[in-house]
């Protein structure tokens, strides 16, 4: 039994920033978030990876105690390649190769689908509903997205997004879905939509919560260190929902607190390529890190 679903991808990156380059280093939305989320409750994965997938890494995950009965193995790999130059914010895309994600049809296991949570991480907007619709009665659901489906799938991406609890974004995104250049506006549209919450990342610059009656800023992390931003978006999440899990608690008060873990986490992974820094990262440093932000925003 999983207390949290995620479907997502699980990748092989080869990214370059400014202070290093990694290839075929361990990704993917799912990988990202999966591992954020295990610091705070039991996640498990659906996703696919190619026959060419290096083993060390599903075990590395399953030592997390992440959930793996729902990952396939068929075909080859998703891979990404990409590069950061240093406006971390904004990854440009060399190379995209879809592999075994061409075909992937989501199948959920019987365990996963009594899961109070479900994580409907960057992905296919067809995919995540085919998942949805699997889950039975879920607590909580956040969805996550990208860009890419904004241009591609709009549509379908809409219709996702009034089965979701909780909406992410981040400010790019928001703005280029609602085709405003106001923050406020853009999530004003997606709430009329369905979602109780919307959360907007601004990257180094913090978090924005919106609902019908509230509005919560969170600031960004001030980071000396930062080698690679890939996956901190997806961190975020996982961590967000993770607490969440954790807790059974999805008040507003606690929403809030769920942000500053997810801001917390997606911080650590900002220091190193892949997961290097995660697989070092404790529960007491992740605390230590939710104490400072409650410093910060003393005033």
């Amino acid at each position: 039994m999983v207390d949290l679903v995620i479907i997502g991808s699980v990748a092989l990156d080869s990214v370059k920033t400014p202070f290093g380059e990694v290839r075929n280093a361990l990704g993917g939305a799912a990988t990202y978030s999966g591992f954020a989320a295990s610091f705070f409750c039991k996640p498990g994965i659906v996703a696919v990876v190619g026959e060419d997938f290096p083993e060390e890494h599903l075990k590395l995950l399953v030592r997390r105690g992440i959930g793996l009965e729902g990952v396939q193995r068929q075909g080859s790999t998703f891979r990404w390649q990409g590069y950061y130059e240093y406006d971390m914010n904004e990854a440009k895309t060399v190379r995209t190769e879809l592999g075994s994600f061409a075909g992937f049809e989501p199948n959920l296991p019987d365990a996963y689908k009594e899961a109070g949570y479900v994580l409907l991480a960057n992905i296919d907007p067809e995919l995540q509903l085919k998942v949805l619709k699997q889950v039975k009665k879920p607590e909580l659901t956040v969805m996550d997205t990208m860009n890419y489906w904004i241009q591609n799938k709009r549509e379908k991406l809409l219709d996702v997004m009034g089965h979701a609890d909780v909406l992410l974004l981040n400010d790019s995104e928001a703005r280029q879905l609602f085709e405003t250049p106001s923050l406020v506006k853009a999530a004003g549209k997606a709430l009329a939509l369905g979602p109780r919450h919307v959360v907007i990342k601004k990257g180094e610059h913090g978090a924005l919560m919106f609902s019908s009656k509230s509005h919560f800023s969170a600031p960004g992390y001030p980071l000396e260190n930062i080698r690679d931003p890939t996956g901190c978006g997806d961190s975020f999440a996982g961590a967000f929902i993770g607490h969440i899990a954790k807790s059974k608690d999805a008040s507003e008060a606690n929403l809030r607190k769920a942000i500053i873990y997810g801001s917390a986490v997606a911080s650590f992974n900002a220091e190193d390529f892949s997961l290097e820094r995660m697989k070092r990262l404790s529960m007491l440093e992740i605390e230590e890190r939710y104490r400072e932000f409650e410093e910060i925003r003393k005033f």
